[in-house]
């Protein structure tokens, strides 16, 4: 578990979590599961790695870091010719960001959903322009459906989180040029 002020406290087994007194109290297997993802954070923050891949029998989680999401703002830098870079000069990797996009995040780790059904258009689509306080989203977390509102302005360049995918608190949804 970690000591960082910033980051939510994971119930232990028969806590309840912080927030309404009607939750249920988190199971022991739940409480050990949170646990794990945390600890495999804080490994993939402290590491060179990108990008994280557990399994264990019909189960798997990745863990990305942020700048692994928003490497194709980067890869702009590579030549349109699809060659290699020559030896001794600046590779994707290496090239400076050219975008001055920024993201829309996630206030709180659930499973996202860009439309209010499956059936419904998504709330929003690359090329849309969308303003502060709209509807970008939803995350599913403890079994409620929590409305997800931009707190940027400008034309969405990219969705970046996937529908029926798990999000966590703070890992981008949306990229948006001003």
């Amino acid at each position: 578990m970690s000591d960082r002020p910033d980051e939510p406290k994971i119930p232990q087994a028969g806590e309840t979590p912080a927030g309404p007194a009607d939750r249920a109290p988190v199971s022991a297997e739940t409480a050990s599961l949170l646990d794990l993802i945390d600890k495999l954070g804080s490994l993939l923050e402290r590491t060179e790695l990108v990008e994280l891949e557990v399994g264990s029998g019909n189960t798997g989680i990745v863990l990305r870091k942020h700048s692994a999401l928003s490497a194709p703002a980067v890869t702009v830098a590579v030549p349109a010719t699809g060659a290699e870079p020559a030896a001794g000069s600046a590779g994707p990797a290496e090239a400076a960001p050219v975008s001055s996009s920024k993201f829309v995040k996630a206030p709180l780790t659930g499973i996202f959903y860009g439309a209010s059904s499956p059936t419904s258009p998504p709330y929003v689509s690359p090329g849309q322009h969308i303003v502060v306080g709209q509807v970008i989203g939803l995350i599913e977390a403890m079994k409620l459906f929590n409305e997800i509102k931009s707190d940027q302005a400008g034309r969405v360049v990219r969705v970046v989180a996937e529908t029926g995918k798990l999000v966590k608190a703070k890992q981008p949804l949306v990229e948006v040029e001003p």
